[in-house]
């Protein structure tokens, strides 16, 4: 197809390429009729550049666009080339002051806590960077995309409107001069043409509707027949959903049905199809078919070529109109002034408002092209974004009516441009003045929750997907408002008093309608059927709290307003609630002389409402009245005297109750929904307009009735007036033993009502009831919260309640009732309560929840006992009420409460007779104690002419009246502290008397002069006193004795646990120094200890015995015992690596037999070091496996260990393994055969050795030729002089017991399998090459963490590792004999060729590309498999040691070809030393050898430094590899920190101090083998510059350097995107932590192929980065990923903390965040140990959510 195409498209190219934009524009410059000449262009053009064929070609397109059909517009509106019109305009223009940067997805915002109006003004980086708003308290979002930065708005900021930048722009600004005075007379005439009709064409095509016809102006003569099935983008249908229809109806693969719908969902639509009408309808009708299930249909079109053509072309225009107008504010003007003029069919007729009307019609992508250009004109000048607020305004309803049935996100709306007028304060204003903007949103709002009960209230169904939808959007409407309010005026104006009310009378009307929604009523007898719907109004109610608390806020600035408010509010309340008791019997109650009228009301059996917004508003009301005076100012103005108390706290005092009796589990049978309902109600979200303020009218109420009877109506609506009314009622009751629940019941309903009692006198913190300011209840809360516990900062915030600015004002006062402890390697920052705040503790502070309460007293009793002071909680002193709420305090003096104390109290006193409790108890004496400390105060204050009218002393001295004669609370208060059972309120009751023998004291001294109280005097030491005093002090030493004995005791466990730390703790902890590495064996201390060689140290042997953690039997570690082994990890690795690129093609033919020094990929082993018997290991293992067999079938999760891998979990600690190591005897000592012969030096050690290996060599070629001629064979066998004492024939005997050498084999078959990721085949010739690899990679990478650590290399290893390096080493060296004896001599060879040439061996790698260590660890584990056949006499010893040396000098000379030789200018003064003079002498050699191509010789001094360091790591390695494989011990120097110790570690080694020496003494050979090295072709290549090499040391590779400001990350990632999707941001931008890469995670664009299965971006990473191990930080979360393979995963603190030193995972307080050095380092030690998979592990196995995710997709 694509083929016949050709020549026509180059066709049309070329005419259009002729096309001239200067003669075209000139053309129209003559036209008479401009418009239909444009027309005409574009009816020609755009459908010969547009939509040529099935796919897009955007360069090209764009391309011929500009030049055939933006070109001439250019031309035209410039009047000469655009190239130099446009930059002319430029100059002219002044540049703007506002930013109006446009922010994309992810991109940093950030927010200034101090300046900003309110959380909506933002800054972009740049700004910000440059602002003064850097140092103050800034808060940091990521964009949701959409917004722009707000500087120069001057209207946003409080302070600092401008940035640096645009600062400069704003110095010469005249008011409101107009931008168009800039510009020329003509220039202005062409440009409004050319806007006119571009914007009008644009608006024309975008909102056309006919699917196959243009607008008869646009119409073609000759049109093709061709169309597109264009599918549109939903927010119902899911990806998954979308690609599977694709991939049914178009026939394409799914990589291409992923890429179409990944770009439906970012531009809202594509086409995906392209042919006749016939094919594109067939496709249209199978996507309708498959999407049409269970949801509407996908939106799909069938739409013909041209009208595509033409809307791309449209979008295409509005982008370029955009990009013209920033050239100049008076372009901008102009494109403004074509927006918003009215057409000729009147209102709703200009462009602007066209297109915002066509909005849901409009598909993603377009809506989010004319989005952008309105930010970037209307709303970048000032003029016309009050027109389009005004236009905006008016067409609101049916904005948000479209928005509802649209099923777009509020992002792609344009309705979400509300938050850039609604938040302008200036606009706000305007609307609500000249719109009447507030009564609008509210009404739009209503309309859109048309269910109502009968009486009028909201009523909401069944919670659906569709309703919760709904409503969701719905909920955008608050937010509107919400942001029309946030900004209070200062100064009124009577027309925005008018409005306002208007605005407050239709809020009023839609509290009317929540006011008793969702009534309930209490389950009797069986459990509700349904859960009733509580969730849509709870919703509601949170969503209004902040408007409800802004709209007091505006109603406390202006006094007028508020009276006014104030009586509308309680007219509504007084419709609501007027006859409130229709239908219910009045009743009167009378207690103690006293008698009240009231209905027979019962909460457990009527109907009854948590929500009361319109009661709780005029609360507000009511306590602003008090705060701002108003109420003593215009009393006249005010209907006080016409409030009706008991119906004020009717229905807050029914709520109140109906919580009372769910938490005495009368509304049991009521369900989950009610307690959440409850809890809500309680809740710090909504509790400020809920909760708080039924408090506050019940404390209205009473502060205008008499307490008396408001006590007698709350003992009826607590239905516990026949308790208290009727003389022994308790006594009947317990009596007749009634029902246990009902008198649990009873005790509950009492303790509560007396909690509400002291909420009602003690809360007096809110500013308007009580003498106080904000901050002294904020403080209050802070106190009350710190009192359970110390608490991390962002603890405390969510505990406290916000303002609509997010604001919860606690920064102010932390300081004077905190102290901060900044937080450690893990945890985080913690606030701590200051010792002197203590006093202002209240027990039954009001926002505590029952097991806060218990948790704050339980602390606040063990501080007491702490400080050795007695435990009473005594209330503490208050602030004094307002006027308004003074009468108040009298509820605590009144008959009525003296009534109820006072029989609770002879409860107590009898405590036999009656049901009650000690919690009712503790509460009267509280209530006893303020009323006390309120006389205390009163006395303290009063004037001279004042009579203290509070005389709750006296009233409590007086016993009761005549016939029962009951004794005086004080008497009875007396009787009980001797009472035994109440041991625990003892301290509280001597309180009580104490206070009040001082309250008498000041009341006798004179009822005026209050005397200072003097403590001693008061209490008179009775006898009884003295005996209390005794029964103390025994008290006292009992606790003593006590708290010694528990002292020791946590001391032993501390002990305990400091002993058994491994136990406890099973990180791998270089530090940890439990185990030395030696049990040291009694080895002579003035012995040089030798590692290796003729002259080793003998050890004597130790016996091992170790227990088996399965079945916990002894055994001693022995050849020809059962295997004994330990569970262990073995894991491919690239922590050393200095090359990630490097990949193995094909696994099965690779040779790892040379360990190239770039480490480029290892094998690492670890363990946990627990042991177990090899049989019960595998009898362990058998069960794992069928237990996961089992699991399969019956559900498929995953767990932390993949069982078909081999993988387990320790069983003791739960560690991850993979396989096990068996335990071993040293094995050189099995083999070591007896010396007895002068045994010979490197030189002829080399000899011998070539011999034995050329015979070895004539052997095998003799073994692979066909065996013909039998008689030549025998004749050759002659001629082969075989070294003396060689028997190649000989098989060594393996001393080792079966099961062990099957463990052998395990184990090696592991190493080869993980290492070379292949299936297992233990016959495979690579197995002991990957056992002895996995030896040395694993000391190498313990030798370089204790380098980094600086710590010594022998000393306190964990005793994990120790044994893990030793088990490893042994196991290394005794491999060789369960593999063929042939194989391993082959490698032997092998290695050893590559050092000693040889004529067989050729293609060897050169001496640069030899991991050294690497090669000695393999030269010395194969020798024993070639030594076991010579018996000559030569000892494993010396060829260990010949080995050594070889390779060390091949070290050296190959750090020396690779040394750097810039002199560094320190050159020594002295004489050089010999090390020095040999090592230029050495140095003369090679450069002789190389053909001088080495460079110019350096000074001695210099080269002997680079190798003493370069050889450092080599030695170390070598250390520990010859420590553990032959079991001598380390000198104690080397187990010190500190010093190089070059020497000791020679001496250990037995090499010379001057490592040089070994060329001099071996000079005969040595120097051939140099000049051998030194031939090799690629040596040459390297010094000649043609390629690189390692040099030495290595460096230490570590994790990437981040950044010390958390931001500058995320400023980076949000300018990345998408690799695959063409310049899309991507979605979780996700950086690599070992080598910085940022990648896409977590979408469907970036997933790739990875044997066999797709997996993410971060997935496929770990496979080329990190041989399947990841670190990975999200930038947009701040978390740290941990991946190791395909299904393991986990997330990790992130090594960024706020100032509280608190992490902020998921970004959402937005604290700025600075770089914990040491948390980094936390994690990069986790890496450098190899520890990631490990540390996974654990964390899934703690948190089983982790193992549901799936990993492979991130």
């Amino acid at each position: 197809m694509a083929s016949e195409l050709e020549p026509e498209v180059q066709a049309i190219d070329r005419s259009l390429l002729e096309c001239s934009a200067e003669e075209i524009a000139g053309k129209w410059l003559q036209a008479t009729d401009l418009t239909r000449e444009v027309y005409q262009h574009l009816a020609h053009y755009v459908p010969k550049i547009y939509c040529r064929g099935p796919n897009p070609f955007p360069q090209k397109e764009d391309m011929l666009a500009q030049h055939v059909l933006l070109g001439p517009m250019e031309w035209y509106l410039c009047g000469e080339d655009p190239a130099f019109g446009f930059p002319k305009l430029e100059q002219a223009n002044k540049p703007s002051h506002l930013c109006g940067r446009v922010f994309k997805v992810g991109e940093p915002t950030y927010s200034c806590r101090d300046c900003a109006v309110d959380p909506t003004c933002v800054l972009c980086m740049e700004c910000f960077l440059g602002s003064i708003h850097r140092d103050h308290r800034y808060r940091m979002t990521t964009s949701g995309g959409g917004g722009f930065c707000d500087c120069g708005d001057t209207e946003a900021w409080k302070e600092g409107p401008y940035c640096q930048k645009h600062e400069l722009n704003t110095s010469e600004i005249e008011e409101e001069e107009d931008p168009l005075v800039h510009l020329s007379e003509d220039v202005i005439a062409r440009t409004y043409n050319i806007f006119a009709i571009t914007f009008r064409y644009a608006v024309e095509i975008l909102t056309w509707e006919k699917e196959s016809e243009l607008p008869a102006d646009l119409e073609m003569v000759e049109k093709s027949d061709t169309y597109y099935c264009m599918l549109f983008n939903d927010e119902v249908h899911t990806y998954e959903q979308v690609i599977y229809t694709l991939q049914k109806a178009v026939n394409c693969t799914q990589k291409e049905a992923i890429g179409f719908a990944t770009t439906v969902d970012r531009d809202g639509r594509r086409s995906v199809r392209y042919g006749d009408f016939q094919y594109c309808e067939q496709a249209k009708s199978v996507i309708v078919r498959n999407t049409s299930r269970q949801t509407k249909p996908l939106k799909v079109q069938v739409m013909h070529s041209s009208i595509v053509a033409h809307q791309n072309f449209g979008l295409k225009l509005l982008s370029w109109l955009g990009s013209i107008i920033g050239y100049s504010d008076g372009l901008r003007r102009i494109l403004c002034q074509v927006g918003l003029q009215e057409g000729p069919d009147g209102e709703n007729s200009s462009l602007v408002d066209r297109l915002m009307l066509s909005d849901s019609k409009l598909w993603k992508g377009a809506r989010s092209v004319y989005h952008q250009l309105f930010m970037s004109s209307l709303l970048m000048d000032l003029k016309y974004k009050k027109l389009f607020a005004v236009r905006f305004a008016k067409n609101y309803q049916q904005l948000q009516r479209d928005f509802m049935e649209d099923d777009h996100e509020r992002a792609v709306s344009v309705t979400a441009l509300s938050v850039q007028f609604f938040t302008a304060p200036t606009l706000a204003r305007m609307l609500i003045t000249e719109e009447n903007l507030m009564s609008i949103i509210i009404k739009t709002f209503m309309d859109h929750l048309r269910h109502r009960d009968a009486q009028g209230r909201f009523q909401f169904e069944r919670y659906t997907a569709l309703q919760a939808f709904k409503f969701r959007r719905v909920q955008s409407l608050i937010l509107d408002l919400k942001y029309v309010l946030i900004s209070k005026p200062t100064e009124w104006s009577d027309e925005l008093r008018q409005k306002f009310l208007e605005g407050f009378d239709a809020f009023l009307e839609l509290l009317k309608c929540m006011q008793g929604m969702d009534p309930i009523t209490r389950q009797v007898g069986q459990h509700i059927e349904m859960e009733p719907e509580w969730e849509a109004a709870f919703t509601l109610q949170m969503k209004l709290t902040h408007v409800i608390s802004m709209m007091q806020d505006w109603c406390a600035s202006d006094e007028k307003v508020l009276i006014e408010a104030y009586k509308k509010c309680l007219a509504v309340l007084m419709q609501c609630h007027g006859g409130y008791t229709d239908g219910e019997q009045p009743i009167t109650l009378s207690i103690c002389g006293h008698s009240v009228e009231t209905i027979r009301y019962c909460v457990s059996q009527e109907k009854v409402s948590i929500h009361l917004p319109v009661s709780r508003l005029l609360a507000g009301l009511h306590v602003l009245l008090s705060k701002s005076e108003v109420a003593y100012k215009f009393p006249e103005l005010l209907p006080l005297s016409e409030l009706s108390p008991p119906m004020l706290i009717e229905h807050p005092l029914r709520c109140l109750v109906l919580c009372a009796q769910v938490h005495a589990g009368m509304w049991r049978r009521n369900g989950f929904s009610l307690v959440n309902q409850i809890y809500y109600y309680h809740n710090v979200k909504c509790r400020r307009e809920m909760f708080d303020k039924d408090v506050v009218m019940l404390q209205t109420g009473v502060s205008m009735m008499d307490p008396n009877h408001f006590l007698m109506i709350m003992l009826s609506r607590f239905e516990l007036y026949q308790i208290f009314s009727t003389p022994d009622y308790g006594k009947r009751f317990s009596s007749e033993i009634t029902h246990k629940d009902v008198v649990q019941q009873n005790n509950t309903l009492i303790e509560e009502m007396l909690y509400l009692i002291i909420m009602l006198v003690g809360e007096r913190f809110s500013p308007g009831v009580g003498q106080v300011n904000a901050t002294d209840e904020i403080k209050r809360e802070i106190i009350h919260q710190l009192s359970i516990k110390p608490m991390a900062h962002s603890e405390l915030v969510k505990s406290l309640p916000e303002d609509e600015n997010k604001e919860t004002g606690m920064e102010s006062v932390i300081e004077a009732v905190a102290h901060f402890k900044k937080p450690g390697l893990t945890g985080r920052g913690m606030y701590e309560l200051k010792p002197e705040c203590a006093k202002e503790f209240n027990l039954y502070f009001y926002h505590f929840s029952r097991a806060e309460q218990s948790k704050a007293e339980e602390a606040q009793r063990k501080l007491k006992r702490q400080n050795r002071e007695d435990t009473a909680l005594p209330p503490p002193v208050l602030p004094p009420f307002c006027p308004l709420f003074a009468s108040l305090v009298n509820i605590l003096q009144s008959d009525v409460m003296l009534c109820i104390m006072g029989t609770i109290l002879q409860w107590a006193v009898e405590h036999n007779g009656y049901a009650w409790s000690e919690s009712m108890l503790q509460r009267v004496l509280h209530l006893i104690g303020m009323a006390l400390q309120e006389e205390k105060q009163h006395l303290e204050n009063v004037t001279e002419e004042h009579v203290v009218t509070f005389t709750f002393t006296q009233k409590i001295s007086k016993p009761g009246e005549a016939p029962k004669n009951s004794p005086s609370i004080l008497a009875m208060l007396e009787t009980l502290q001797n009472a035994p059972y109440l041991e625990v309120h003892k301290d509280m009751i001597r309180w009580i008397l104490k206070t009040f023998n001082a309250v008498k004291k000041m009341r006798e001294s004179s009822p005026t002069s209050p005397v200072a109280e003097t403590e001693g005097t008061i209490m008179e030491e009775s006898s009884r006193d003295k005996d209390k005093a005794e029964r103390k002090r025994k008290a006292e030493i009992a606790r003593l004795r006590r708290e010694k004995i528990m002292a020791q005791m946590s001391e032993m466990q501390r002990h305990f646990i400091d002993e058994n730390k491994e136990l406890f703790q099973q990180t791998l902890e270089l530090d940890a120094s439990t185990s030395a590495v030696l049990d040291h064996s009694p080895v002579a201390s003035d012995m040089t200890l030798t590692a290796l060689g003729p002259a080793q140290t003998q050890v004597p042997e130790q016996r091992q015995f170790v227990t088996c953690i399965l079945c916990q039997e002894e055994q001693e570690v022995k050849v020809e015992s059962r295997a004994m082994v330990l569970a262990a990890f073995v894991q491919r690795s690239t922590v050393l690596s200095k090359n990630r690129s490097k990949f193995i093609q094909d696994p099965e033919k690779y040779d790892p037999l040379f360990m190239h020094p770039d480490l480029s990929c290892g094998t690492h082993t670890s363990s946990c070091g627990h042991i177990m018997h090899a049989h019960c290991w595998q009898r362990y293992f058998d069960s794992v496996q069928a237990k996961e067999q089992r699991r399969q079938q019956r559900l498929r999760l995953h767990t932390s260990y993949d069982v078909e891998n081999g993988e387990f979990l320790c069983p003791l600690c739960e560690c991850l393994s993979n396989t096990v190591i068996p335990l071993l005897l040293p094995p050189r000592n099995i083999f070591n055969k007896l010396n007895f012969s002068d045994q010979p030096n490197l030189t002829q050690w080399i000899r011998t050795i070539s011999q034995q290996i050329k015979a070895l060599q004539f052997l095998r070629k003799e073994e692979s030729t066909p065996n013909n001629a039998s008689t030549k064979n025998s004749e050759n066998v002659d001629e082969l002089q075989l070294p003396e004492g060689f028997r190649p024939d000989f098989r060594p005997k393996i001393p080792y017991s079966e099961s062990i050498k099957e463990m052998l084999t395990t184990f090696g078959t592991a190493t080869y399998k993980v290492g070379l990721k292949v299936h297992p085949n233990e016959e495979d010739p690579r197995v002991p090459i990957m056992c002895w690899g996995s030896c040395a990679y694993t000391i190498q990478s313990i030798e370089r963490i204790l380098s980094d650590e600086d710590k010594p290399l022998f000393g306190p290893l964990p005793c994990r590792l120790d044994d893990c390096l030793r088990s490893l080493t042994r196991f290394a060296a005794a491999h060789w004999t369960v593999a063929s004896v042939s194989v391993v001599q082959g490698h032997f060879c092998k290695l050893f060729a590559s050092l000693v040439p040889n004529d067989s061996h050729e293609e060897l790698p050169c001496i640069l590309d030899i991991d050294m260590f690497h090669l000695l660890v393999g030269l010395v584990l194969a020798f024993p498999a070639l030594q076991c056949q010579d018996f000559s006499g030569i000892s494993l010893g010396t060829g260990d040691l010949h080995i050594f040396h070889l390779v060390t000098m091949a070290h050296i000379i190959q750090i020396l070809l690779t040394s750097c030789t810039e002199e560094n200018g320190m050159d020594q003064e002295n004489p050089p030393c010999e090390e020095e003079s040999a090592v230029l002498a050495l140095y003369k050699t090679l450069h002789q050898y190389t053909g001088s191509a080495l460079k110019e010789i350096p000074s001695g001094w210099h080269l002997w430094r680079s190798v003493r360091a370069g050889i450092m790591p080599f030695l170390k390695c070598s250390a520990l590899f010859f420590h553990y494989l032959n079991g001598v011990p380390s000198p104690p120097d080397i187990q010190v920190p500190g010093t190089s110790h070059f020497e000791h570690l020679c001496s250990y080694l037995s090499l010379p101090n001057n490592l040089i020496c070994l060329f001099q003494e071996n000079s005969e050979i040595m120097n051939s083998l140099i000049e051998s090295w030194c031939r090799n072709s690629e040596v040459k290549r390297y010094l000649e510059g043609e390629r690189d090499a390692i040099r030495y040391p290595r460096e230490s590779n570590k994790l990437i350097n981040l950044p010390e400001d958390y931001s500058s990350l995320i400023n980076q990632a949000s300018n990345f995107s998408c690799p695959k999707s063409g310049g899309d941001k991507s979605r979780a931008p996700t950086l690599c932590l070992v080598c910085g890469s940022l990648l896409c995670s977590q979408s469907y664009c970036c997933q790739t192929e990875l044997e066999g299965e797709d997996v993410g971006a971060c997935t496929a990473h770990t496979y080329s980065c990190g041989s399947g191990v990841g670190i990975f930080l999200r930038v947009r979360e701040c978390q740290v990923l941990f991946l190791a393979g395909k299904t393991k995963g986990c997330f990790y603190s992130p090594p960024y903390l706020d100032d509280y030193g608190e992490t902020d995972q998921g970004l959402r307080r937005g604290n700025p965040l600075h770089l914990c050095k040491e948390r980094f380092k936390k994690i990069q030690k986790l890496w450098h140990q190899h520890s990631v998979t490990e540390e996974i592990g654990h964390a899934q196995e703690a948190n089983q959510t982790l193992v549901g995710i799936d990993w492979q997709h991130l």
